[in-house]
């Protein structure tokens, strides 16, 4: 039996919620939100469709429904509008993560804590601050979905199987995140070689990689969704289902995930991703890639980036 909750039924939580009923993860999913008509309706919705899925009991509940759950997703806050940074989100979506805690953290003092709502490192932080949870079972989803769309991005560009692309995306789920090319590779063929390991092409013109340009894509990717569409919830959501995945299989995974940082890279008091080993307890070990000079600048930079918004908001 795998319980998990899910705090916020907007297109995210709720596209999570589906996501996980439909791959078979969870046994039972309780969905809250201060909206309760719309968490019913959610749940409804997809419970109507679990006859031809993997049997789950699906519901909207309360926070005391959350007791003994495996696994509490935080999807809760004001989405991000077009032309609008993560940031510029803090104090709002602060506020809201502070008086959710209390109720939550009552009911289920032993589950895990996943963050999705943005900024999601200030979220994260915020948590780990108010919540008396243990820093191992917080987490936030990070630069999961960078990740993602930069492997993306690069199995397009080498029109290769995604599976293949072994690249990261490191500190801020944000406009300082950044790519430690000196450890991507492709095949375990360092990303810029892998070009000319190709001995046929059949013809592809396949130009330069532009290191720039694929950082410049994956940073974009949302805000162009949400220019498009006006919301990203697919994406992530299958971000987010595959960290859950992970955490109830019990094998430990490595994945770019939003934990708080203890002296990591000389970094400390502040949440951003990093490569992280997650398992069945949570958060396992914390990775320290052998990144360039450079890199570690960039990651001193991105944190630093959190560290002056973490300094505006009200925790």
């Amino acid at each position: 039996m795998n319980k998990i909750t899910i705090i916020g039924s907007g297109s995210v939580g709720s596209t999570i919620a589906y996501t996980l009923t439909v791959q078979g993860i969870a046994s039972e999913i309780v969905m809250i939100d201060i909206n309760e008509e719309k968490a019913k309706g959610e749940a409804l919705d997809i419970r109507q469709g679990v006859p031809f899925c993997t049997p789950c009991s699906i519901y909207a509940g309360s926070y005391e429904d959350a007791k003994d759950s495996d696994i509490v997703i935080i999807t809760s806050g004001i989405a991000r509008k077009p032309g609008q940074t993560r940031l510029d989100l803090a104090q709002t979506n602060v506020n809201i993560i502070k008086s959710i805690t209390p109720n939550i953290t009552k009911y289920a003092p032993d589950a895990i804590y996943l963050f999705v709502s943005n900024p999601v490192d200030i979220l994260t932080y915020t948590f780990c601050k108010c919540s008396g949870i243990p820093e191992s079972r917080i987490l936030g989803s990070g630069t999961i979905l960078d990740t993602a769309r930069l492997r993306a991005r690069l199995s397009e560009y080498y029109q290769i199987n995604q599976q293949n692309v072994h690249a990261y995306v490191l500190g801020e789920h944000g406009d300082s995140s950044f790519v430690p090319w000196s450890v991507a590779n492709i095949s375990n063929i360092p990303a810029n070689a892998y070009q000319k390991a190709m001995e046929n092409t059949d013809g592809m013109l396949i130009p330069p990689l532009n290191y720039a340009d694929v950082e410049d894509y994956m940073r974009k990717s949302g805000g162009n969704v949400i220019k498009r569409k006006g919301a990203t919830f697919y994406a992530v959501s299958i971000s987010v289902c595959h960290i859950v995945k992970c955490i109830l299989s019990g094998i430990d995974t490595n994945m770019t995930v939003s934990t708080m940082l203890n002296g990591e890279y000389g970094i400390s008091d502040v949440c951003l991703s990093l490569l992280t080993t997650v398992g069945h307890k949570g958060v396992v070990n914390k990775l320290n890639l052998p990144l360039t000079e450079s890199e570690h600048a960039a990651l001193v930079h991105s944190s630093e980036c959190l560290k002056e918004i973490i300094k505006k908001v009200q925790i």
